[in-house]
């Protein structure tokens, strides 16, 4: 093999088995910069409420790794189980209410079974990621991991899901939406999340123009260059999502009258119909309910709302499930068809053979 060719200039000799203090920051910054913000947030979190209960059940700072005896005690500090007592769990109520006070939970008393399985996740992958034995996939927590699912689903203790809104519901929501700059804004966004497939708040309030093109009187195709089943940005057909009918027009609306031409495409509405600055995330969800109070739907209602509502409609709808997970993009059968299968069987024949008689 022929040697490289040598630069005069004098460069640093790298280890190949070792990271400089440099790579070491360059790798993890392109590791925070791949992960979403929304990910982030909710390991910050997950790794306070650790840090603070240790730091009150054991009275000293948390090291990394844990005992075996330290996640067990965390479960069953959070798990209900039930006993003659009726259902108990293991946190001390002092312990408990200095944890709400921090504000590190909260409100007082245990914890869902999904958050409980979420924290004990993100501590499993702080292990990993500093290569560490991992207590959370030892054989005794995943063995006490299983049984306490296992004993909630007995006790028909079931994951909340917010209420999904299918077409009459936001027909409703869509009625509140005056002609207004907000009104029309409001219209707009509802119909670009469901129409489009169903689309997660933070593609809303991060849509942009650069990614909208219009292809035909008020109809446009929407590319989604990035979401949580594609965060690697791979070029699919399924990227582009159309934005026809009703949804099409609402969104020329919108358009015309913000004089929006670039940039994000939802924009906050300030005080005498004034175009404003970006959105959060968490403004998708507040319209959502804002409609739903004003309409007067009943139902607790999120921005996963108009996601689930659309897939749930199209199972109404007998639309197939390849072209409903075309437009969702979700990647996972078993998921989309939660939502599918739950709307879709009120129309099972099957529910009406005795109608025949």
């Amino acid at each position: 093999m022929t040697a490289p060719v040598l630069l005069s200039i004098p460069l640093p000799v790298l280890q190949p088995s070792t990271l400089s203090d440099v790579t070491r920051d360059a790798v993890g910054e392109l590791m925070r910069e791949g992960e979403s913000q929304n990910t982030l947030t909710s390991y910050r979190s997950a790794l306070r409420y650790w840090t603070a209960w240790y730091g009150l059940r054991y009275g000293g700072p948390i090291q990394l790794p844990l005992p075996v005896a330290c996640v067990l005690q965390f479960v069953v500090d959070h798990a209900q189980r039930m006993t003659a007592q009726g259902l108990v769990c293991e946190l001390p109520t002092g312990i408990d209410a200095a944890l709400v006070a921090g504000g590190y939970k909260g409100k007082l008393g245990p914890m869902a079974h999904n958050t409980l399985v979420h924290r004990m996740a993100v501590m499993s992958k702080a292990h990993q990621l500093r290569q560490l034995a991992n207590p959370c996939q030892d054989a005794q927590v995943r063995e006490l991991l299983s049984r306490t699912r296992k004993a909630y689903a007995k006790r028909g203790v079931l994951p909340r899901k917010k209420a999904a809104l299918t077409k009459e519901p936001l027909l409703a929501l869509l009625a509140t939406c005056d002609e207004s700059l907000r009104g029309k804004r409001d219209r707009a966004l509802l119909l670009f999340a469901w129409a489009s497939g169903g689309r997660r708040r933070s593609e809303v309030a991060l849509a942009d123009m650069q990614f909208l093109r219009c292809v035909g009187q008020a109809q446009y195709l929407y590319t989604l260059t990035h979401s949580k089943a594609n965060q690697s940005g791979i070029e699919r057909p399924e990227n582009h999502k159309p934005l026809l009918g009703a949804a099409g027009l609402a969104l020329k609306r919108w358009l015309d009258a913000s004089a929006i031409t670039q940039g994000l495409i939802f924009r906050r509405v300030l005080k005498g119909d004034h175009l404003g600055g970006a959105m959060s995330p968490a403004a998708v969800r507040t319209i959502v309910q804002t409609r739903s109070a004003l309409a007067g739907v009943e139902g607790d209602f999120s921005a996963h709302s108009l996601r689930s509502g659309f897939v749930s409609e199209a199972g109404r709808q007998n639309i197939s499930l390849a072209d409903t997970m075309a437009l969702t993009g979700h990647q996972s059968i078993p998921t989309v068809m939660g939502y599918f299968r739950a709307e879709a069987a009120i129309f099972n024949k099957g529910a009406r053979l005795m109608d025949e008689i």
